[in-house]
């Protein structure tokens, strides 16, 4: 476990408040640990921390910020399995899926090394006669990061790399369901950084969070979580007028065609669908499938799914499918699931709670909805897939952008030609063709409408985390 307190200019120091948060095991719904209740107060004396070191870590070269990050990247991998474990008694996630976070955690940190060595700009140039102008990019300062309880690490580092790359310095709030990993990591990489770089404070949004968003210190707030914390984040940020960045909720279209792999698309969306037991805001969960192979790929779709190990991650690595994160959680996704049988809709598989300690979910496929059912329509955020059909191309684009989200979405297909036209007519920020849920570093993580703005992973995350200045020199003579 990591040490008790808040991480405040490298150090873990007590809280200004005795109160502390429960967290809870999924599995077995014992508490973990528990950590600071964190305070306003709290959030002052971290934002003064990183306001101090700012300027310092800032005016590092790109190759000293470099060696920095591929140290911590390193550190990372010595501490893989402590942390592969700690994320899974955390979250409940199964060892695959946290072996995961770990690996890509260690690529995020390696990747931005790299970036911040190759930033690009616009070429100086005398754009005005006997002007000379140079395009300079800068570090914002002090970035305030509330991260969620889906992928604990994982966000943390999506923030933390292109931040530290940057030049920035940062004031970062986990979720107060599950803190650990991220206070493990400030602690085992608090030797490389310089103190106030890097801060954590724990505690809940609507006072940790709310203090770093309205916080006249911070220059930026970058937030992934759902679209009421993003709201509630960029509201109280119009006060100061500092920048934002929101990484908020999906419903992920899946457009089948006649045409496509059926096979393929179901296990595609085995994967998809159900990792880290649904609870991924790109999960490919809405299935828009055309009506002359839809009860074929429910076939195909339903023996997919039916394959799933579920359990605790001890149980084996042949566990796939592991709890929701908490009770109320667990509450939300099983109502959408009563309400949903009450409607009359139909659970090809699952469709219901698991019995005995923990908050688990059976995987479920739900089919014969409408486009304006509230399964179809909202964000479950859990081991649940809906299937609708259409009938021909247009209706497929129409229904799959008539959401208020716009993250991501899919298209299956055989046809070249329709595979680039649908994708383009698609409204999310990510479209994959017969496949989804494949990620890369060097691609750009983001959405459109209801899911925010800004960008994670790849280059543009660094033009997110800087300002663009430019300065003329008068050279004529």
């Amino acid at each position: 476990m990591p040490p008790a307190g808040q991480f405040i200019d490298g150090a873990f120091r007590p809280s200004t408040s005795a109160a502390t948060l429960d967290v809870v095991d999924p599995c077995h719904e014992t508490v973990l640990a528990q950590v600071p209740d964190g305070t306003a107060a709290d959030v002052e004396v971290a934002v003064a921390a990183a306001r101090k070191a700012q300027p310092a870590w800032g005016g590092l070269t790109p190759k000293e910020r470099s060696q920095i990050l591929l140290q911590i990247a390193d550190r990372v991998a010595e501490h893989h399995d402590l942390l592969v474990n700690l994320e899974s008694a955390n979250t409940g996630k199964p060892f695959e899926v946290s072996r995961d976070d770990v690996a890509s955690t260690i690529d995020t940190f390696r990747f931005f090394a790299g970036a911040a060595r190759a930033t690009t700009s616009q070429a100086a140039g005398n754009y005005a006669a006997d002007h000379l102008s140079v395009i300079v990019r800068e570090p914002l300062g002090v970035i305030g990061v509330v991260t969620p309880w889906n992928y604990p690490l994982l966000m943390a580092a999506w923030k933390i790399a292109p931040i530290l790359a940057a030049g920035n310095s940062l004031v970062l709030k986990p979720s107060e369901i599950t803190p650990l990993t991220t206070c493990k990591f400030a602690e085992l990489v608090a030797d490389l950084l310089p103190a106030g770089v890097l801060n954590v404070v724990t505690g809940t949004g609507p006072v940790v969070g709310a203090a770093l968003a309205g916080h006249p210190g911070v220059d930026m707030i970058a937030l992934t979580g759902s679209v009421n914390s993003g709201k509630a984040v960029a509201r109280a940020a119009a006060e100061s007028l500092k920048r934002v960045h929101l990484e908020l909720g999906g419903k992920a279209p899946v457009v089948i065609f006649e045409d496509a792999d059926l096979p393929a698309a179901a296990s595609s969306i085995r994967a998809a669908g159900y990792w880290n037991s649904g609870q991924e805001c790109g999960a490919g969960c809405r299935v828009l499938v055309h009506e002359s192979v839809a009860d074929a790929f429910v076939e195909h779709l339903v023996k997919e799914v039916s394959s799933f190990t579920v359990g605790e991650p001890g149980a084996g690595d042949d566990v796939e499918i592991g709890p929701l994160v908490s009770r109320p959680h667990f509450d939300r996704v099983r109502g959408y699931l009563d309400r949903a049988k009450d409607a009359g809709i139909r659970a090809a598989v699952g469709g219901s709670a698991l019995d005995g300690p923990g908050f688990f979910i059976a995987p479920t496929v739900l089919v014969g909805l409408d486009s304006d059912a509230e399964a179809a329509r909202e964000e479950i955020f859990g081991p649940v897939v809906t299937v609708e059909t259409f009938s021909d191309e247009d209706e497929a684009v129409t229904r799959a952008n008539a959401t208020a989200y716009g993250l991501s979405a899919s298209v299956f297909t055989e046809n070249a030609k329709r595979s680039h036209d649908v994708a383009g007519k698609l409204d999310a920020g990510t479209v994959w063709v017969n496949s989804h849920l494949v990620l890369a570093t060097e691609a750009p993580w983001g959405g459109f409408k209801g899911s925010g703005y800004g960008r994670d992973l790849s280059i543009y995350a660094l033009d997110d985390y800087s300002r663009t200045k430019h300065v003329m020199h008068n050279h004529g003579r």
